[in-house]
């Protein structure tokens, strides 16, 4: 009986041994970035930016430009004489109530600019921006989209506070960014930003700015043989026209 449980524990053991490690690889294998999505720097900014208001935005606003300056708890001293700059807006709401500005990218579109979607890399863990308070009753959000079109609306925090902080959100693990399917990668996408007043608050007219926006990131992928058709590159040789 001990003899026959000794032979069976032995074959067991010659059985683990010889499954392929790539099959826990991924699992257990993490390649972590920080991977910066934007500066608002000039002509270094990334994408072109739109600023709207809710429904009861006062006339002439929002107004919204690129400006000079930066967090100098990000960049220090050494940020200065740089040129760096910070996406400012102005804002003034009618009346009190569940007002908002959304501050989202745009593209040329064939009738004008258009919403457009930033893809962010990897397998996101975090994502954290740079963003300026001014003792309001505030909140801050972003909007982001899976790979099925579904959106999810994260909270940042709160804007309730006097100068530049750092927000940080980590992505929830029930939102996809993988499928067993090749390419594993289902990249998130990056809708919007919105600042919410809350219904009590004076909005009769405030400052805002922001920078720096950026997501720690998992970019590792396993190789195989082949591995070079899954590369974004060489998919916009073959289907140039292929949507991500």
């Amino acid at each position: 009986m001990k003899r026959g449980f000794r032979l069976f524990f032995v074959c067991l053991l010659l059985f683990i041994l010889t499954i392929p490690v790539s099959l826990f690889a991924d699992k257990a294998t993490e390649n972590i970035v920080s991977d910066v999505v934007e500066t608002f720097d000039g002509e270094d900014s990334a994408y072109e930016w739109y600023v709207q208001g809710s429904k009861f935005i006062a006339e002439d606003y929002p107004k919204y430009k690129l400006v000079d300056g930066f967090p100098f708890a990000l960049y220090g001293r050494a940020g200065d004489g740089q040129g760096h700059q910070v996406l400012g807006m102005q804002a003034a709401f009618d009346r009190k109530g569940f007002n908002y500005l959304e501050i989202f990218p745009v593209e040329e579109g064939p009738d004008g600019l258009v919403p457009a979607k930033i893809s962010l890399p990897g397998r996101v863990k975090e994502l954290d921006l740079w963003a300026w308070g001014s003792q309001y009753k505030f909140t801050f959000e972003v909007h982001v989209e899976d790979y099925r079109g579904y959106v999810y609306v994260l909270p940042m925090g709160s804007l309730n506070y006097t100068g530049w902080q750092n927000l940080r959100i980590s992505i929830p693990t029930y939102i996809p960014q993988s499928q067993v399917y090749i390419p594993n990668y289902r990249n998130l996408k990056l809708i919007k930003f919105v600042l919410r007043t809350e219904p009590d608050e004076n909005v009769a007219g405030f400052d805002f700015y922001m920078d720096h926006v950026k997501v720690l990131t998992d970019v590792f992928e396993s190789r195989f043989d082949g591995d070079e058709f899954v590369r974004p590159e060489t998919r916009s040789q073959i289907w140039p026209e292929e949507e991500e």
